[in-house]
Parts: C-alpha cells; structure tokens; sequence
C-alpha cells in the first residue's frame, strides 16, 4: 500500500556503503514517489547511524522478517552480502514487495528459479541493479545499435580490468563460492558484461579461462571469455582483480561505427565515443552523437535505475532487470564458470536442473586451479 501522500513505502535491507551510497540518494531523489520509512542491520551502532543520516520517521528493525511482518513495504531495496540475496528477495517476494537488489540477485541458477517461482506467486517483481545500462549514454547506444543505425555489429570488447588488494579480501565473506559465488566473473565484471548483453542482444555460445594467481581465495581473480552472439558478432571479455590501471570499458565495432565506452565506477554522456568508418556521412555522425533536443545527461546510477523501476510500477509492467533479463546475464556467468572448468564451449540454454553449474557456479568442481579447464 502507499502512503497517505501517495508515494510508495520503501525499506532498506542493509545499511552499509552501497545502501548509504547508492540507495540513499536515489530515494532522496526520487522523494516525490518513494518514502524511505525502515531500515534492518544486524549491527544496531550501524543500523542508528543510519537512521540518523536517513532523517525522520525511518524505523530500524534487527531481522527482514520483523520488518516486512510491521511495515508491509511496497518496495524492499536490499544491500546485503550476496549469500543473503535470494532469502531475503523471496521474504519480501511474499510478502508483496517489489525488490531492487544489489548484484549478484542470486548464487547460482538454481536460487533464482526459487526467485522466479515467488515472483509467480506474489505477482510482485524482483529486479537487479545493473545501473550502467539506465544512464542516458548506454539508453541511446542500445536504441543505435539494436535499431541497425550501425551498421551490423561485428567486433566487441569488454573490459573490467581493476585492482583489489589483499585487505579486501580480508572480508570473510569475499572470495568464498558459498558466500560471494566466485570471484571478479561475479562480484565485478558483471556490471560491465552485462552492458553488454545489454546493448548486443542474446548471447549463444562461451569459451572461458579462469585462474587464481595472486590471492588467497577459493574462487578465481581472473577470467576471459569468447563469446559469440545470436547476431554473428563474436566478442572477448576480461574480468581482473589484478590490474593497477583500472578501467572500465565497452566497445562495439559495428559496421558503419565504432562505439566505445571508458569509464571506472559510472559513465557519462561524454564518456560515449562514436568513430564512423571512412564511407559514413557525416550528417549520419552527427545524428548518433545528438541523443535529443532537451534530453537530460543522466549518469549511470542506482538513481536512475530506480526511476525506471518507479516508471514500471506506476505502466503496471515488469520492471527492467528482472525476469528473463535478469537470468540471462546470471547464466552468462554460469556458462563462463563452465566453460573454464571444463574446457569445452557452452551453449546458451544447456545449464538447467541436473547440471552441477545450475546448483553452483563452481559446478562441485573439487579440481586445483592448474588443472582447470584440463578435465
């Protein structure tokens, strides 16, 4: 239910960096549809620092389950470590909050068929936050490159070359399949290959490699993909943990353009860079670079996510970054573990109920990391 103001009733679950961060502002934002009214933390000194800085009229409960039993929240925002994702999506799934959850939404495929199945039974939605694809700069490219204004994409790359140290890792829950799901393929690279998926449409087959070379973890601080799409155009993208340069970026090589996205953590407008091939007019360059007469810059953010979430309830639609394109991007990821694993190409649709990798993304796979990709 909404408020007596008619905003809808929104509650946090977590209150940690990405929530004060991330969530925060996009509520304050948006503070003309969506009222922050709880907040739950194990930890009661972080929980209060929190309401302190959130204002007014925020409740701070200890557990999810008390929250949604005393609040019934329309929208349940969640910033949790990621083995507490699929818990608390379903509890608030069933209790008929929409969900907006940090990524990984889930641990494995297996964890988001339960997702799926209380997203049936609640008629309520569960979305995952892929902010990079809701800032203007990534909408206009998408609508560029799937509407043919391109060319035919032919070439693509993706790169999440950043850099972690041990202390990070010092985090008990961070680098644990258990705990994290596996390493930079899932907590990092995520963001940025599932731009591009975004942008380049289904994705039908992947050849992987992965490795643990620097830290002391279970899961892996480097990955590479090939990756073939439905449209022809084949790919590379790199997931690191190890690398001092760290950049961010997207490029796709079309057959009239080159577009190509550099950033770190969010993009701008100016950071899309549009090269057209020799034979291009240059009215048709200046008609890719022009995103609209009175068009906003909007960054890539949880902001702007959350307003096309909020667009979504208000149309009476599923919200972007749910169902299938949510499970598409997570299953990219399984076919990547898999691929590295076992050494072959994986086919897009083959990981379902039986499939070790649908269960885990490490696929029970009990192997040293010299002898992966070697079965």
């Amino acid at each position: 239910m909404t408020s007596s103001s008619g905003r809808r009733r929104a509650a946090v679950v977590g209150t940690g960096a990405i929530v004060v961060g991330g969530h925060l502002p996009a509520l304050r934002a948006h503070t003309d549809r969506v009222e922050l009214v709880a907040a739950v933390d194990v930890d009661p000194v972080r929980l209060d620092a929190f309401r302190a800085e959130a204002g007014e009229g925020v409740a701070g409960f200890s557990s999810t389950e008390a929250m949604l039993d005393a609040v019934r929240p329309d929208l349940v925002l969640i910033g949790t470590p990621p083995s507490l994702h699929r818990e608390q999506t379903v509890a608030a799934l069933k209790a008929g909050a929409w969900v907006l959850c940090e990524k990984p939404l889930c641990l494995s495929l297996a964890e988001y068929d339960e997702i799926a199945a209380a997203e049936a039974a609640s008629g309520a939605y569960a979305s995952v936050i892929f902010q990079h694809r809701y800032g203007s700069g990534a909408v206009r490219a998408r609508e560029l490159i799937r509407g043919g204004q391109l060319g035919a994409p032919l070439v693509a790359h993706c790169q999440t070359t950043w850099h972690r140290d041990a202390g990070y890792y010092a985090v008990p829950w961070r680098g644990r399949w258990a705990t994290e799901g596996g390493g930079p393929t899932m907590g990092h690279g995520i963001h940025q290959y599932d731009l591009l998926l975004h942008l380049l449409g289904e994705w039908e087959e992947v050849r992987a490699m992965a490795a643990r070379l620097v830290h002391d973890t279970e899961s892996e601080d480097v990955s590479t993909a090939l990756v073939r799409f439905g449209n022809g155009a084949l790919a590379t993208v790199v997931n690191s943990v190890l690398s001092p340069d760290e950049v961010s970026r997207v490029r796709v090589d079309c057959a009239d353009a080159t577009v190509e996205l550099t950033h770190l953590y969010g993009h701008v407008n100016d950071d899309w860079v549009y090269t057209p091939a020799p034979h291009v007019a240059e009215e048709r360059v200046a008609a890719w670079r022009e995103v609209g007469e009175g068009v906003q810059d909007v960054p890539s953010s949880h902001t702007a996510q959350l307003g096309f979430v909020l667009d979504a309830w208000d149309a009476g639609v599923r919200p972007p970054g749910s169902g299938r394109e949510a499970r598409n991007t997570l299953e990219f990821a399984a076919a990547l573990y898999k691929a590295a694993f076992t050494g072959r190409a994986v086919r897009a649709g083959e990981i379902g109920p039986g499939d070790p990798f649908h269960e885990a993304m490490h696929g029970g796979f009990g192997m040293t990391w010299s002898e992966v990709g070697r079965a």
